[in-house]
């Protein structure tokens, strides 16, 4: 079963950000502009952040595996419905319907492994669910451009397909039918709409902020998101059934996942972003080479993932934690030091290890958040960290995009040059230190009973 969502983080993931490259070629196609194709990412990744709140209420009123085959057979259909698409906001609207069975899918299929996983093996199972949301950035590029040069861009959703259908008839033999004994609670309908609003404009503010850092509106939106989160913060707080429980917050494991560890993966997903880009304009790099180089981080993740659960073991969250942050940070600080003259023979190992890091902290991360969790609060807990960490990918690249926007402004240019990819990368180095702050709280043998760790 948790392969099985695996497979399905993996071909969520993949989606949406395999395009990337496919996107002159699908602009001719609808006789629009590449920046206007934006408009279906910006609409799968919104739509993303607006419905994940609510799926937790919704698996546990309609069942684990009803749920999750309806948002197989959603997402698979918006497939069909995207590569079939004649217009621009064709594939707009067939983006916001594949982001609707995205949004029910992966958090669905994750509280259905976690509830029905013994604490001793949620490292394997926690491991086989992380390492798409890893893999599928670094593969979606290199992926899109090959679907796009040696077939056509219609192909990069049809291949979802006969995925989707393979997925149904997996879901149908191995999850259970039920969702089990647990709460059941009205709908909290204001708690999801301040939610929805907040996240999506927090990730739109974002967005702009990068378009155009002089324009007032990014930061009216990126302000009345706060003021919306204080107020979701409250209505949670007095509500008798709220849409998210926060009461998982004062599990001190699950705190320093949400706190600390989006921050760590926002950074984590600025890398495949900024790395092709800064190969490309940085160094002269054609589209095939930049890609090759992105696939060692991939190689780096794949390498990492059989000595996970023994470094763990060995180790525990913490110590693994503070070493894989401390890793990443230095191989960051490389990355902006990085010129075309640089050897190969120090980039290759660099973004290998850079990868090794990246792999570590996000399975310890991912593993370490249910960790200490009770069942009551499970629900509600996976649903908040699918929420944030959908978020952690959007603010990535949205950070990403104004440290090179901030780069350009100190430097006096307005166009993208390897100096102002090496301070983006620098200020992502230093956010990533800043992630480490919650974990030298952490006692050395939090999560021992997952990890088997036993502290000196």
């Amino acid at each position: 079963m948790a392969l099985l969502v695996a497979g399905a983080f993996f071909m969520e993931n993949l989606d949406a950000t395999v395009i990337v490259t496919a996107l002159p070629d699908m602009a001719r196609s609808f006789q629009a502009t590449a920046v206007d194709l934006n408009v279906g990412i910006t609409a799968y990744l919104l739509t993303l952040a607006v419905l994940i709140p609510a799926s937790g209420w919704i698996a546990d009123r309609f069942g684990h595996r009803r749920v999750f085959m309806v948002a197989l057979a959603v997402f698979t259909l918006a497939s069909a419905l995207c590569a079939g698409s004649q217009t621009l906001w064709q594939f707009a609207a067939a983006r916001v319907l594949q982001g609707i069975g995205g949004a029910m899918m992966v958090p669905v299929g994750r509280l259905a492994v976690l509830r029905n996983t013994p604490k001793s093996d949620l490292l394997i199972a926690t491991a086989y669910i992380t390492w798409p949301g890893l893999v599928a950035p670094v593969l979606g590029p290199p992926v899109g451009g090959f679907i796009t040069t040696y077939a056509s861009w219609h192909w990069i959703f049809l291949l979802n397909l006969p995925l989707g259908l393979l997925a149904m008839a997996f879901t149908w033999k191995l999850m259970p039918a039920s969702a089990g004994e647990v709460e059941k609670r009205p709908f909290d309908v204001l708690g999801f709409v301040i939610c929805a609003l907040t996240c999506a404009g927090l990730l739109y503010g974002l967005d702009k902020l990068g378009q155009n850092p002089r324009d007032w509106h990014p930061y009216a939106l990126l302000a009345t998101s706060a003021v919306l989160l204080v107020a979701f913060y409250y209505h949670a707080r007095r509500t008798p059934a709220p849409l998210l429980k926060l009461d998982a917050l004062k599990v001190p494991t699950y705190r320093v996942t949400f706190n600390g560890g989006s921050l760590f993966r926002a950074m984590v997903s600025a890398h495949p972003f900024l790395l092709p880009l800064m190969f490309q304009l940085g160094f002269g790099y054609d589209a095939f080479t930049a890609g090759l180089l992105v696939l060692t981080l991939f190689a780096g993740n794949i390498g990492m993932k059989p000595m996970t659960n023994a470094v763990l073991r060995r180790y525990g969250f913490r110590s693994t934690l503070i070493g894989s942050s401390l890793v990443l940070t230095a191989c960051t600080f490389f990355c902006a030091l990085m010129t075309p003259a640089t050897p190969l023979a120090l980039i290759l190992p660099t973004l290998l290890i850079s990868g090794m890091a990246r792999s570590m902290g996000f399975t310890a991360y991912s593993s370490m958040a249910f960790a200490d969790m009770p069942q009551p609060l499970m629900s509600s807990a996976n649903t908040l960290f699918s929420m944030t960490q959908q978020l952690a990918f959007g603010l990535g690249v949205a950070f990403a995009v104004i440290f090179l926007r901030m780069g350009e402004s100190i430097l006096g240019v307005d166009h993208d040059t390897l100096g102002s990819y090496h301070i983006a990368f620098a200020a992502i180095g230093v956010l990533t230190l800043l992630s480490m702050l919650d974990l030298w709280r952490l006692p050395a043998n939090a999560g021992a009973h997952v990890t088997g760790h036993a502290a000196n």
